[in-house]
C-alpha cells in the first residue's frame, strides 16, 4: 500500500538521519519529496549530503528534488517552497525536521548562536508554515510535522540533575519547548480549514550522525531507540486524521497507541529491531 501516492511533500534537514529516513520513507511509499539542507554534496566532518539522499529517493518512482537552502537565513528559506512547488505542483506534506543543536552552559551562550539557534528551530518551521498554507487551503487538507525533542521537558528539582548532557542541553530545548508552544497556537487556527499539525519526538536517543557525534557515547542500549521507529511515528503524522491536531506526541508511545507495526525504511518488510536498534 502507497499511503503517499500522489501527496507532494517537503522535508527540511534531509541530507542525514532523521529527516533523510522520513524523506525515504515518504517517497517509498508514493509520495514526490523536495528535501532541503545546507550540504549539497559533502559535509566536513558528518557523512552525508542531500545528493546521497537524492539518489536514493530516485529509486523509487515519483518526481524528487534537492534544494540547496540554509534555513538561518531568511531569505534563503523564502526560496524553498516557492522552488519545490514549481517542480512538484501544490505542497501536501510539510516536515519540519532540520534543527541546530549546539550544546553549552546557559552561562556565556553567545548571542549569536542563541540567534541562530531560534532562527532554525523556530522561526524557520514558522515561515516554511506560511509559505505552504496556500497549498492547503486550496486542496482543503494538509499535513505538517514538527519534530521536537523530550530537551523541551521541564528540569524536575531542586536538586537538578546535570549529569551527561542534561546540564548543557538547556538553550536546545528552550527552542523545542517554544516550537511545541507554535504548533499548539497554528493548531487553533488550522484545525478549522482540516489542516493537521503535530509535533513528534523521540522517546529515547536516535542515534543520526549528528546526534552520534554529540552524545553516543553517553548512551546506554536502552536509551538508544532505532531510526526505523522514530521515521514510522513521524510518517504516521503525515496521514493522521484531522482529530489529531496540535499535539505534543513521543515516538514509541504513538506506536504503541496506533498499533504499528516499525517497518524499514523502504516500507517493505518489518524492522527486525522495532523499537530498538536491530
Amino acid at each position: 500500500m502507497k499511503r503517499f501516492e500522489g501527496k507532494n511533500a517537503i522535508v527540511t534537514g534531509a541530507s542525514r538521519g532523521i529527516g533523510r529516513g522520513i524523506a525515504q520513507r515518504l517517497a517509498a511509499e508514493g509520495a514526490n519529496v523536495a528535501i532541503t539542507a545546507r550540504t549539497l554534496d559533502a559535509h566536513p566532518t558528518l557523512p552525508g549530503s542531500l545528493n546521497e539522499t537524492l539518489a536514493e529517493l530516485n529509486a523509487y518512482s515519483g518526481t524528487h528534488l534537492a534544494i540547496q537552502a540554509d534555513l538561518g537565513d531568511a531569505d534563503s528559506r523564502a526560496a524553498i517552497v516557492p522552488q519545490a512547488r514549481e517542480a512538484l505542483g501544490p505542497i501536501d506534506i510539510l516536515v519540519n525536521n532540520a534543527a541546530a543543536a549546539i550544546y553549552q552552559s546557559m552561562n556565556g551562550y553567545p548571542l549569536k548562536r542563541r540567534r541562530l539557534m531560534l532562527e532554525i528551530n523556530l522561526l524557520a518551521p514558522h515561515d516554511l508554515i506560511e509559505a505552504v498554507l496556500p497549498d492547503m487551503e486550496s486542496a482543503g487538507e494538509g499535513w505538517i510535522v514538527n519534530l521536537s525533542s523530550a530537551t523541551s521537558n521541564l528540569a524536575v528539582g531542586p536538586p537538578f540533575p546535570a549529569d551527561g548532557v542534561k546540564g548543557v542541553f538547556g538553550f536546545y530545548g528552550t527552542t523545542k519547548a517554544a516550537l511545541n508552544r507554535m504548533t499548539s497556537a497554528w493548531a487553533v487556527e488550522l484545525h478549522p480549514r482540516n489542516i493537521r499539525i503535530n509535533t513528534i519526538e523521540p522517546l529515547a536517543a536516535v542515534l543520526s550522525e549528528g546526534a552520534d557525534e554529540l552524545v553516543g557515547g553517553m548512551l546506554q542500549p536502552d536509551q538508544i531507540e532505532s531510526m526505523e521507529a522514530m521515521v514510522e511515528a513521524a510518517v504516521a503524522l503525515c496521514v493522521c486524521p484531522i482529530d489529531r491536531c496540535g499535539q505534543i506526541l513521543s515516538s514509541l508511545p504513538l506506536l504503541d497507541e496506533l498499533g504499528l507495526t516499525v517497518m524499514t525504511l523502504d516500507a517493505t518488510a518489518p524492522y527486525p529491531g522495532g523499537h530498538r536498534p536491530a
